[in-house]
């Protein structure tokens, strides 16, 4: 039996462990070994045992993850995401589906500070919906814009996502988080339209807009989220002025957000206890599916299913969007089943030496590869509120429980197709995630 057979037939056994609820990062753990050992046999296995996870996790650009995940913690509890939202309303909450608009605004800033979708969405629920309630938008609406905008969480940076593809795909973190910007703002951007074109043509879904502030009003507001603004500043510009690296700034930014925390008295009583809890707990789940993602893509290095799958693409002639265009559509696929972190580590291996073996545009190695992380990060960013797994509306439905699933799901439609909208235009337009790197490098 052929190395490639045993790939597949190996793919095949790992969707069935998922598909029997198996956790992700042991169905990868297991399909790797037991394919590694079909291949190449036991002490072959073994050695890499002995060495790979212990070379991957002293891997010192991964101490940035556990310092994201604290930082987005800190915010959590720090009381951080009211003072966004106040802002946001300030200046739009007046509008037809203006406080929705706002909600989706201040899920930016707080990815922005946080760097994860599910941490994002919990948080801004918690502060937007229920204002959203009183103000009489429809549950459809209430619910779809945050569980929509909660997804800026992993494509404003900081993200971890972003981390895990860059050590993956073997590129600066630094350049992937200035890449991500452009796309993040016209995603915000996205779904304050649609919600605007909701608005429109059902009136009543908007509800009454807020009071008009005043200036001095919307500046008090904007004032009062200067720790957020502090912290952005401090850790983006530390990176980009050479002042720190990406883990320095991680850590930088964990002390900013946790003396904002503190003042806030958000860290007080179990507060700091729930913070370090729940970053061991994420630390704990992202590796055991880093180690299983590690091992699988092991077996389908020494299996040469990715090679060979490369070279099959490369005989069959097909047009490099063609071959761009199928990986979408397996994301998406995947994006049905999977988390964000899973689908970067399970495919990224495989489909991007596909990538970078054609042509896209004249564009360099680098470029290709920053542009194929935000064309991905995007698609991951669908997952997050498409059926069945659809993390970002299991959050929003914890939230609000008296809001039926199906309707939250209906309420995330419209801001699919602002999605889809974007990833065509990220596909046809390159320079939409290449100006801000081309600009500021």
């Amino acid at each position: 039996m052929t190395g490639t057979t045993i790939g597949l037939t190996m793919g095949v056994v790992m969707m069935g462990m998922l598909a029997l609820r198996v956790q992700i990062g042991i169905a990868m753990f297991l399909t790797g070994a037991i394919g590694y050992v079909w291949v190449s046999g036991w002490d072959p296995l073994l050695a890499y045992l002995k060495n790979a996870p212990y070379g991957r996790f002293s891997l010192y650009d991964l101490s940035v993850v556990p310092l994201f995940l604290l930082m987005g913690q800190f915010a959590t509890h720090g009381g951080l995401s009211r003072a966004l939202f106040k802002a946001g309303n300030a200046f739009i909450g007046h509008w037809k589906g203006g406080m929705a608009m706002a909600g989706v605004a201040s899920c930016a800033g707080f990815g922005a500070i946080c760097g994860s979708s599910l941490a994002t969405a919990a948080t801004m629920s918690h502060v937007v919906l229920p204002e959203l309630k009183r103000h009489q938008y429809k549950p459809s609406l209430a619910t779809g814009s945050l569980a929509a905008g909660g997804t800026l969480g992993i494509l404003i940076p900081p993200s971890v996502p972003l981390v895990i593809y860059a050590i993956l795909a073997e590129q600066n973190i630094a350049k992937l988080f200035l890449a991500a910007f452009v796309p993040g703002i016209l995603a915000a951007i996205g779904y304050m339209v649609v919600i605007a074109i909701v608005t429109r043509i059902d009136p009543q879904a908007g509800g009454p807009g807020s009071p008009r502030h005043s200036w001095a009003e919307r500046v008090s507001t904007v004032i009062d989220t200067w720790p957020v603004l502090l912290i952005f500043l401090v850790v983006i510009g530390g990176i980009y002025s050479g002042l720190f690296t990406p883990t320095e700034a991680a850590a930088v930014g964990v002390i900013a957000t946790g003396i904002a925390a503190w003042k806030s008295g958000g860290l007080k009583g179990e507060g700091l206890m729930q913070c370090i809890y729940g970053t061991a707990t994420g630390t704990g789940m992202m590796f055991l599916i880093l180690l299983g993602a590690d091992m699988l893509n092991s077996f389908m290095a020494v299996s040469q299913m990715p090679a060979e799958a490369a070279a099959w693409v490369e005989s069959m002639g097909f047009g490099p969007f063609t071959v761009l265009f199928a990986i979408i559509v397996i994301y998406l696929l995947l994006g049905c089943v999977m988390d964000s972190l899973s689908m970067i580590l399970l495919t990224v291996p495989i489909f991007l030496p596909i990538i970078l073996g054609m042509d896209y545009f004249g564009l360099g190695i680098e470029e290709k590869a920053i542009w194929f992380g935000m064309i991905a990060l995007v698609v991951m960013e669908v997952g997050l509120i498409t059926p069945p797994v659809g993390m970002n509306v299991y959050i929003i439905s914890s939230m609000a429980k008296d809001i039926p699933m199906a309707t939250i799901f209906r309420g995330v439609l419209p801001f699919l197709a602002s999605d889809i909208l974007r990833i065509f235009l990220l596909v046809l337009f390159p320079s939409i995630s290449l100006v801000a790197l081309r600009i500021f490098s």
